[in-house]
């Protein structure tokens, strides 16, 4: 081990740094540049020539003689009055004949594209003193001007010739400069003195960005780490830069003292005694409690300027040491000391310099209750997470011989307020402060130092030392190290001191945000769905991916929203493109202007989410437990241990792998739904819904039909309403005596999950939440959508649990506000408000969850979470054995070619027993195969056939003694048929070839995963052979590109060689070619996608109720899924023969869902749509153009899906143009968005339902019934049809009733629209057939309602808080001479009630109108409109009431 001491190993670095230190320019200035769109650097160079000083004031002295001058520059920005950088100060000069020579270049670059930044030029005289020093004494100034009004322009290059004022530059802070444009005006000028300079850009300067800090002055003598040194003495004018050296950091190690426990026991005190301190107390018998959240590393390379990249950001894990070797927490190692553990490694560049460092960062995240909340609510971010440094260090490997190299490096961690690269202060406490003394460690042999001291270890080594090994002897070593880790997580019970440290290559690139920062700025995090790594070995790009699995035992103190902050808007689809060739000679093309189209969002997500209440009402509590729901038992019959929703749910993902009950039984009951009151709505609505879901892989759910069920028996005094009880319905309409509620079973054990799936599946129980969709099922209307967090179902090694939800029903109206109509405005055209959006709730879902831990047989257990590292290999077997004789039948050839599959990768070897995951998926078998296990039915087959060959036979033979053929027409007739038969069997001959050279693999796809396999191509001859290889799907293709290869490889953590510019690509060749000597073996990279699957959908309605016993059980739909399909790879060499074929078995796999949305629009015309994204760039990353890549894909090949790459900064849409369908179809397709450049794997994937509908528009006056004609048509069947309306008290369909419709037959149905609110509207209304449940036709009501013409405004007091309200009164005149009968209505009836709501009066008579207002709660005002309406409801006066509560 190399033990190495701070003081000593930094000195070079450290000089570097402490000489480097600037002042960071104000963050307004920074902000006003990026809006500004000022993203990129500029560099740019200062000469400073010579300054005149005629008239300058001259010390006449005995050391005139000695006295030198100096420039000085320092960046200033004049808005702020702010310096900022550092000042660079010239080499001094003397003057001679009233000038000073200087000639020097300055060089700088900056983003600060603004007027208000500037350059201060002041002229310093340094002259000696007695001790030595110099005294420094300002002579003038001046400010040179960088930009001129625009950012985009730049000042005119060229010579300057500014001239200095008196004075200091200090005297720009003064509070009368501030805002002054032109300082000539306010600062006296210097006779006869000037500066000549010249400023010009320097493009070279780009290549060296990384290297110098932004806004910091450097000149050509500077020494830059990082720069080569040029010969001419100025680096910086073409600079050269070194060569940067991958290395590799692995094993890393933090040991804190005493003990991590105690270490961080100390720390969590702390700060809840600092938090208690600093904030208000809670409830009595309440704690602030902070826990950690997670422990994070900083690892970055830093030239003692800056830092070269993004430093990475990576998640320890606190593990139990023992001497070298390091295992997992276990009850034979609990009594070992903790580390913390770096389970990956990382990947750096170093350049050979001796300020080359780098630099460590120890980093917590914890998370503390803000205000009074105690507990993380689950559907609110009660709970703050913040950052604190606990310890850093640095490390410099080429400030001496490297003697590290291959040897274990301990590195002593410092603490405190210490200036540091990062710019953080340390964590420190007395103690703490004492044992981190910057004594160097003892070398090798010597006395042990002191134990008080925090270090990390790790070693480093170099990749190109790695790449330049053998490639047989790399692979077999890796293969080594990763069947070891295979070992160690497959077999925890093996002696675990002989498991090294797992060192899997794949660091996340950058500091991609964790959990912890997810809370605070993603409501939804995104989650990846590749089947090919696991889940705390993939690197995740961007900001929306979480943090490893590794650290998911945090994951309690995350509130996983309901829904994603997505906002969606409906806007045009443009696409900027060139011109087609064909339309450029037809004149010049119309230049297109920037339009923003102005439509009504989607849905706002993010800002209304489904909340659950924290605790439920006693009545409501005690109603639900007196209703008879069925519990959710254990195995031995307990009941389920119950949690709390809103307290924190730890998750322990080692404890679940260790769990003896391996298979879970996930429960979901659906026990009562809460009416809330809405206006339009009837008090009793809805009266019967069904559920419809889809969970993790499982097919969608669509529950049957469930009655809501009032309790007479209870008496509720208290306005909340109380849950109705839900009860299934049977097929004759009454409903079932049996247990309430509706409960759906999921079974998920390692017969379902896929190798490796298992930590998959816990990550989505950890992270997600499951859509839920709440339907009518007697109008087949949707009343709302909610969401359900799944982190309550983890069992955490509990037998079993349950969860008792209570959430809310959410859905969206779009409203178009209009303006009030007076008599003046009649003749006016009245222009429409754009439409908003407003979140409704409908009502509240009592659900229950749970998780049954099962027994698993141990015969069948096997590691459903260890994957094998070398799966994406594929090695052909040997064939040692030819042809072994006998009939070239189907039968001897599938044999055959099942000896040949490649048995060596498939994590069951059992031949009697089909794979695990195709058992558990699919209970059908793959079309095509046949059961070789069968002797009996083929023997039969076979009999069968022989028996009638022998009939033919004898009919011939009878045939030819009837028809008197001679034996050469036998002989001919023979020879006719021969042809056939040897073509035959020369067909059977080149099967049994080419089966013998084929290798078969079974592939689980899923749907935008990529598949990664490499297959070892070996030459079989002993000639060099140039093989071409050919793919008979477009889907399974070659990976070319070495970028791709390298980041698949590493996701996939396939320890194999990996070669540049391997293939030979041509234009016009069935496929790559590879040049192969002999008997060479190289590996083929090869990769399946698939973006199409199957978007056949249930009809819209609910399931009928399951016979027997089973009618707690759901009915469950198929699944959208990728095709099975089997797909050849053949590798021909030169003569076009081939050498191997490749057989991919593709078995499709569901996949998971992230976000459901459902969107409604007219028949046959193109849905225009646009969801917008959050922003999903790092904030922390300080290159503008750092930005995520983001791409979309979808699986319908006739929607159009896309996205655009705007400025940094700009919210970014994707695009969807989906075709029209005839009312009532519905489309469903899936969205996949990705955030790696490669598209491995899907970060989310959307499902969006499109419902088309007969559009109708509809334009009307508030108040006042409209009627619109409606044609319904006939099927082909007759049926009994009724129609419903989503408004019943604002539209009426005439019949109300149910009504048969013939076959063929034309149905009017007439629409009574009166609605109550003026503005655009959508209104649906369904034709649906009441005995099968199913939807016939379907209508979108467009309302353009406008205000009626107000004849008269009142203005009303109503005290706040009274019970009574308050009575008004006001007069209606009959204008009619005859007796009249007017009917009153408002459009606040709950707020508003008349006396009468129905009066006779005659004509030209007065009648008082009694009006009651009733109480609020609140101060405010509303304005209420009163219609006095005749018997056909059309409007004779309107009225409006504006109502103040004061």
């Amino acid at each position: 081990m190399v033990k190495e001491d701070t003081s000593t190993m930094t000195e070079g670095w450290r000089r570097v740094f402490d000489r480097s230190r600037f002042i960071p320019p104000p963050s307004q200035t920074v902000r006003r540049a990026l809006e500004s769109h000022c993203t990129q650097s500029r560099g740019f160079q200062l000469c400073l020539n010579r300054v005149t000083v005629a008239h300058l004031r001259q010390e006449m002295s005995d050391g005139e003689h000695d006295l030198t001058y100096q420039l000085r520059v320092t960046l200033f920005d004049r808005n702020h009055q702010q310096f900022f950088g550092k000042t660079w100060k010239s080499p001094p000069q003397m003057m001679k004949n009233d000038k000073i020579i200087f000639n020097v270049v300055v060089y700088f670059h900056t983003s600060l594209w603004l007027p208000s930044t500037v350059l201060v030029v002041e002229l310093v005289s340094l002259s000696p003193r007695p001790d030595g020093s110099q005294q420094a004494l300002g002579q003038g100034f001046t400010v040179l001007e960088l930009f001129a009004n625009r950012p985009e322009n730049r000042a005119a290059d060229g010579d300057r010739r500014l001239d200095l004022h008196h004075g200091s530059p200090r005297g720009l802070l003064h509070p009368l400069v501030k805002d002054t444009a032109d300082y000539s005006s306010l600062l006296k000028t210097i006779e006869g003195t000037h500066l000549e300079c010249a400023l010009k850009s320097h493009p070279a300067f780009a290549s060296m960005m990384h290297l110098v800090p932004e806004n910091f002055l450097v000149s050509a003598d500077d020494n830059i780490p990082g720069l080569a040194a040029s010969p001419t003495g100025n680096s910086l004018l073409r600079p050269q830069l070194l060569k940067m050296l991958p290395f590799t950091l692995n094993r890393l190690t933090i040991s804190l003292q005493p003990s991590l426990k105690a270490f961080e026991s100390q720390l969590l005190q702390l700060i809840s005694v600092d938090c208690h301190n600093t904030k208000q107390p809670g409830p009595e018998g309440t704690l602030s409690t902070v826990v950690i959240q997670e422990r994070r590393l900083h690892v970055g390379v830093h030239n003692g300027l800056c830092f070269l990249d993004t430093p990475q950001v990576v998640v320890l894990e606190p593990l139990a040491s023992k001497q070298s070797a390091l295992v997992k927490d276990s009850s034979a190692t609990s009594g070992l000391p903790q580390i913390l553990c770096l389970r990956s490694s990382l990947e750096l560049k170093l350049t050979n310099h001796q300020a080359s460092a780098i630099v460590f960062q120890l980093e917590y995240v914890f998370s503390a209750p803000i205000g009074r909340e105690t507990m993380l609510s689950a559907t609110s971010t009660s709970r703050a997470a913040f950052l604190q440094c606990l310890r850093w260090g640095i490390w410099c490997p080429f400030q001496e011989p490297a003697d590290w190299k291959r040897e274990e490096i301990q590195l002593v961690l410092q603490g405190g307020a210490k200036p540091n690269p990062y710019g953080v202060m340390g964590y420190s406490t007395e103690t703490s402060a004492k044992t981190q003394s910057p004594e160097p460690l003892s070398a090798p042999g010597t006395a042990q130092v002191s134990e008080a001291k925090d270090t990390l270890t790790f070693r480093l080594s170099s990749s190109l030392e790695t790449t330049s090994a053998s490639p047989r002897a790399s692979l077999r070593t890796k293969h080594e190290d990763t069947s070891s880790q295979r070992r160690t997580s497959s077999s925890p019970k093996l002696d675990q001191k002989h498991i090294p440290l797992a060192s899997p290559p794949g660091s996340p690139q950058g500091p991609a945000l964790s959990l912890s920062q997810l809370a605070a700025t993603s409501r939804y995090p995104t989650i990846s769905h590749s089947s090919s790594a696991l889940p705390w070995q993939q690197s995740f790009p961007s900001l929306l991916h979480p943090s490893p699995l590794a650290s998911a035992h945090q994951l309690s103190h995350v509130a996983c929203s309901a829904v994603s902050s997505i906002a969606h808007l409906e806007v045009d689809l443009q696409q900027d493109g060139k011109a087609s060739p064909s339309a450029q000679g037809e004149g010049d093309p119309l230049q297109e202007l920037p339009f923003t189209p102005v439509h009504a969002p989607v849905i706002t997500l993010g800002m209304n989410v489904p909340s659950s209440r924290s605790v439920s009402s006693r009545s409501v509590l005690a109603q639900l437990y007196s209703a008879g729901f069925p519990n959710i038992l254990d195995c031995s019959g307990q009941v389920a241990e119950v949690l709390d929703p809103t307290e924190p749910v730890p998750f322990d993902p080692q404890r679940e792998e260790t769990d003896a009950l391996q298979g879970n039984l996930l429960v979901f009951q659906f026990l009562a739904f809460t009416r809330v009151p809405v206006a339009g709505d009837g008090p009793d609505w809805p009266d019967s819904v069904y559920f419809t879901f889809q969970f993790y892989r499982f097919p969608p759910v669509t529950s049957q039909q469930l009655k809501l069920l009032t309790s007479d028996k209870v008496q509720h005094k208290t306005s909340d309403p109380l849950p109705c009880v839900l009860a299934s319905i049977n097929n004759d309409g009454t409903v079932n005596s049996g247990s309430p509620g509706l409960q759906v079973q999921f079974r998920v054990d390692d017969n379902f999950l896929r190798p490796g799936e298992k930590r998959w599946f816990l990550r989505y129980l950890a992270l997600h939440t499951v859509h839920i969709d709440i339907w009518d099922s007697n109008s087949l209307l949707l009343i709302g959508s909610t969401a359900i967090e799944l982190k309550y179902m983890l069992r955490q090694g509990k037998s079993a649990v349950q969860t008792l939800h209570e959430v809310e029903v959410l859905t969206t109206d779009y409203v178009g506000e209009d303006v009030l109509w007076t008599s003046a405005d009649v003749g006016r055209v009245s222009a429409s408000n754009p439409m908003k959006v407003h979140t409704i709730v409908r009502g509240q879902l009592h659900i229950r969850t749970g998780n049954i831990g099962c027994p698993v047989e141990h015969g069948r257990r096997r590691a459903a979470d260890v994957r094998s590292s070398l799966s994406h290999i594929i090695i052909p077997q040997e064939v040692t054995s030819g042809f072994r004789g006998g009939s070239l039948s189907s039968r001897n050839m599938l044999q055959h070619n099942a000896r040949n599959a490649a048995q060596a990768h498939r994590l069951e070897k059992d031949g009697d027993r089909a794979p695990l995951p195709r058992r558990g998926i699919r209970a059908d078998s793959v079309p095509g195969e046949r059961n070789l296990n069968e002797p009996d039915s083929e023997r039969r087959k076979l009999s069968c056939m022989a028996a009638v060959r022998r009939r033919e036979g004898k009919e011939d033979v009878k045939a030819a003694k009837v028809m008197g053929w001679t034996k050469e027409a036998q002989l001919a007739r023979e020879l006719h048929i021969k042809p056939r038969e040897d073509c035959s069997k020369v067909e059977s001959i080149v099967n049994m070839l080419s089966q013998a050279i084929t290798t078969q693999h079974l592939l689980y796809a899923s749907l935008g995963s990529a598949e990664y396999m490499e297959f070892v191509l070996k030459n079989p001859f002993n000639v060099p052979q140039t093989v071409t290889i050919h793919s008979d799907d477009p889907e399974l293709s070659v990976i070319t590109n070495t970028e791709e290869w390298r980041y698949l490889k590493a996701l996939t953590q396939t320890p194999t060689p990996l070669e540049e510019n391997m293939f030979q690509l041509q234009e016009g060749a069935p496929g790559p070619r590879v040049y192969l000597r002999p008997k060479e073996s190289v590996h083929i990279p090869l990769k399946y996608q698939s973006f199409l699957c199957d978007h056949t959908t249930s009809l819209q309605g609910p399931s009928f109720p399951p016979t027997g016993k089973g009618s707690q059980v759901a009915k469950r739909n198929l699944s959208n899924m990728v095709s099975a399909k089997i797909i050849k790879v053949t590798f021909k060499a030169e003569d076009g023969k081939p050498v191997a074929i490749c057989q991919l078995n593709v078995e499709p796999t569901p996949h998971v869902v992230d976000q459901t949305f459902r969107l409604y629009h007219p028949e046959l015309c193109f849905l225009k749509k646009a969801i917008r994204l959050p922003p999903w760039n790092n904030p922390t990353v300080e290159d503008p153009d750092g930005g995520t890549h983001i791409s979309v894909r979808c699986s319908d090949p006739n929607i159009i899906c896309q996205t655009r790459i705007l400025m940094p900064g700009e919210p970014q849409d994707v695009y969807l143009k989906v075709p029209g369908s005839p009312s009532p179809n519905i489309k469903m397709f899936f969205v996949m968005v990705f955030t790696d450049k490669w598209m491995a794997a899907p970060s989310q994937i959307w499902q969006i339902y499109v419902h088309f509908l007969e559009r109708v528009d509809v334009s009307c006056v508030s108040g006042q019934r409209s009627c619109q004609s409606l044609v319904l048509r006939g099927k082909q069947a007759v049926r009994k049809v009724k129609c419903f309306s989503s408004h019943p008290q604002e539209i009426k369909v005439d019949p109300e009733g149910v009504f048969v419709l013939p076959p063929g037959v034309v149905q009017e149905l007439q629409l009574k629209v009166q609605p109550w609110r003026a503005g655009s509207r959508f209104l649906y209304v369904n034709a649906v057939d009441v005995e099968h449940r199913r939807l016939v036709t379907a209508w979108l009501l467009c309302l353009n309602v406008h205000q009626p013409v107000l004849s008269k405004a009142f203005e009303v007091s109503v005290p706040v808080g009274g019970r009574r309200g308050s009575s008004r009164k006001i007069t209606y005149t009959n204008p009619y001479t005859s007796t009249r009968t007017f009917l009153l209505r408002s459009d606040h009836p709950d707020l508003l009630q008349f006396k009468e709501d129905k009066f006779q009066i005659g004509g030209g008579e007065t009648y008082t109108v009694g009006l009651r207002f009733a109480s609020s709660q609140r101060p405010g005002s509303v304005e209420i409109l009163v219609y006095v309406n005749n018997l056909e409801e059309k409007t004779e006066e309107t009225f409006c009431v504006k109502v103040r509560y004061s």
